[in-house]
């Protein structure tokens, strides 16, 4: 058997699966960059999902800041905000744990007084 020594190598497969890899990547880090306000939510030892369709967002992240569906908010212009809402209107409060319980008390007291009913506040189980 008379063998030609190996002089080169065929790269093109090699660029193609190097390029299939890259897209996987670039896919996947854009579901994990979410844009969400980080907040660490308090825990439950055990939690009903609910489903929150159509439900109005408030946020208080850890410097006690308010945040309405993503734009930051004051107590004030929130009060204006959510009197132009129908009273059926639900919403859902994510607060985070670390933050005084005086705000979060305001918020809620807040969409008491606007007689807001259907009102929910996220939470995650404990692991």
């Amino acid at each position: 058997m008379d063998e030609k020594p190996f002089e080169s190598m065929n790269v093109i497969p090699l660029v193609d699966i190097m390029l299939v890899l890259l897209v996987i990547v670039l896919t996947t880090s854009s579901f994990i960059a979410t844009g969400r306000i980080p907040i660490d939510l308090p825990q439950v030892s055990d939690s009903v999902a609910e489903e929150a369709h159509q439900a109005q967002l408030i946020e208080l992240d850890m410097a006690g800041e308010i945040h309405f569906n993503g734009t930051p908010s004051t107590a004030e212009s929130l009060a204006v905000e959510l009197e132009t809402f129908d009273r059926e209107t639900p919403f859902l409060v994510r607060a985070d744990r670390e933050i005084a319980l005086q705000s979060f008390i305001d918020v809620v007291d807040l969409l008491k007084r606007l007689d807001f009913t259907q009102v929910a506040v996220q939470t995650e189980t404990r692991h």
